[in-house]
Parts: structure tokens; sequence; C-alpha cells
């Protein structure tokens, strides 16, 4: 029996039975019982059963529970299309987290001296603070990119940092803050961002508010483990976290992180923000979708009382 069945099962057979087998995903729901944690959706993950309309997927998402969701690609989405989306979370009162800014994977970009790379950077928060103010989207990914094999190190983090503060002066004013991603180095070999320690002495130093982190516990649990420890030591710096199951990237309860018990410590942390749910699912069509939010629901029975 694997982790997600066990936890099911559990669940199910429990004496008071808290949580009905509907709400566990068996089937769609029309104004289900709204998630304990604003877990976030991506925009084409319930397609199978809302359609290709994002309009109509937020209408569905927020049918399941869900009271958040994300768009990696917001900002290449046409400017009228992006002000839909926006009116659509308004009227079902969902919280739009955060689009990607600037992800760079095969390129050094903030490693690099600023006189070289400024433009291109100012150029890329100019147009997600537009985006921001179109959509009312509060959150930008920012990956740093490569590292520099010529560079000392140190020299790199300097770099990093003064680019950072730069970028920070046009997107705070707004109201707009960068999230920078620690991802892992085997999916993605020769980035200068691994970890969430690194990223937390970087926000320290660059010392916006418009300059947090986005803690991606799928590559957090790759690279370093020790997940909820982090959480704590890095709280004040963290905005928004990604998910996903360790191996494979699927939806929790099909690997070996404990989900439950994570989103019970940030339930008990007050934590108010998006938990995005960046990762696949492990069966296709609508039986996978019906997967992700049963998975949600099992990891979100959790006793808030103790």
């Amino acid at each position: 029996m694997n982790r997600r069945d066990f936890l099911e099962t559990s669940l199910l057979a429990s004496a008071a039975f808290a949580v009905p087998g509907a709400a566990l995903g068996a089937e769609p729901q029309k104004e289900a019982e709204p998630f304990k944690l604003r877990y976030a959706p991506e925009l084409g993950q319930f397609k199978h059963h809302a359609g290709e309309d994002p309009i109509e997927q937020i209408r569905f998402m927020h049918d399941q529970g869900f009271r958040a969701f994300f768009d990696n690609g917001l900002m290449g989405k046409a400017p009228d299309l992006q002000e839909k989306i926006a009116q659509a979370a308004a009227q079902y009162g969902m919280l739009l987290g955060p689009f990607v800014a600037e992800a760079q994977f095969n390129q050094r970009t903030f490693v690099m001296p600023a006189k070289s790379v400024k433009n291109q950077l100012t150029s890329k928060m100019k147009q997600a603070v537009e985006t921001a103010k179109r959509t009312g989207a509060r959150w930008a990914l920012v990956v740093p990119g490569q590292y520099d094999q010529s560079l000392e190190w140190d020299y790199q983090t300097a770099n990093v940092v003064e680019n950072l503060k730069y970028c920070a002066e046009i997107c705070e004013p707004a109201g707009l803050t960068m999230v920078l991603e620690p991802l892992n180095p085997w999916n993605h070999p020769g980035l200068f961002l691994t970890k969430i320690a690194q990223a937390f002495q970087i926000c320290n130093a660059v010392g916006s508010p418009a300059c947090m982190i986005i803690n991606d516990l799928y590559h957090q649990q790759i690279t370093e483990g020790n997940l909820i420890h982090n959480i704590d030591a890095a709280f004040s710096r963290i905005a928004a976290f990604h998910i996903g199951d360790v191996p494979g990237r699927m939806e929790p309860t099909t690997g070996e992180i404990n989900y439950q018990n994570i989103f019970k410590h940030l339930y008990q942390k007050n934590y108010e923000g998006v938990l995005c749910m960046e990762h696949g699912t492990s069966k296709p069509g609508k039986e996978g979708e019906l997967a992700r939010i049963r998975a949600y629901r099992i990891c979100d029975s959790f006793d808030v009382q103790s």
C-alpha cells in the first residue's frame, strides 16, 4: 500500500469521518468547504473538468474549495486577458500567486556586473510592474540565472545583491515583491541560487521588502532537506511556496514529503500566503485532476487543535 492509499484509508476509517469521501475528491464539488490554507492550482490544471477557458477554470477551482491560483506565464499573456483573469480573481475572492518575471536557466544574468545587465533587468522589472498593475498580482518570481565559473563566488554574490537592489527600487513603489527561487542542482545544474539560507542572506543584504523568497519544497527536499527547520529559520523572508512531492514532482502523498505535517506547521504559524501547486499528477485526465484535489483534502485534514 502506498502512502496516499494508507493516508486516505486511515482518514476514511476514522470514527468521526471528519472529511467525507466526497470532500476527498471522489467527485467534483459545488461550493466545497474552503481549505484551511491557500493552496493555489495553476491555470490549466483542471482543464479536463473546466475546459480551456481560464475564467471557467478559476470558477471550478473556487467550487472545489481553493482560494488562490497562479499562472507562471501571466506576464506573457495579452493585457486584455490579464484583466479578465484579475476580474475573475476578484469575483471569486481568489488570491493570485507569483508569476514569472525573470528566469534565465541557461544564461548568466544577476551574477554579472550591473553595467552589463542593468538595461535587460530593468526592462523586465518594468514589464512585471505593468503586469501587476493590470492583475493585482503581488509577487513576481525571479531566478538569478547561472553562476560564472570564471568569477569568484563572493563577487558574484555582490553582483546579485547590487542587481536586486535596483530591481527592488522599481518594484517596491508599485507594491510588487520579487520572490527569489532556489532550485536543486540535479534538475537544474549550474544555477547560482540553490539553498534557502543563501536566498535568506541575499534578501537581508538587499534590505528591501520587495525582495523575498519563494520556498519550493520539492527543490529543497532534494537539495538540503530539513524542510521545517529552514521554513522557521527563513520565515521572515518567505513570501510564498511551491509544492511538489519527491521523487517525480507529483501531487502530495505520492512521495516522501510529509505534507500534512508541513501544512499543519504553516497553519500554526498563521501563514496566509499562497502554496502554488506546481506539480504534475500521477494519473491522466479527469482521474488525475480528482487525485490532485483528493491529495490536498488528505493533507489539509490535520488537527488544528493540537
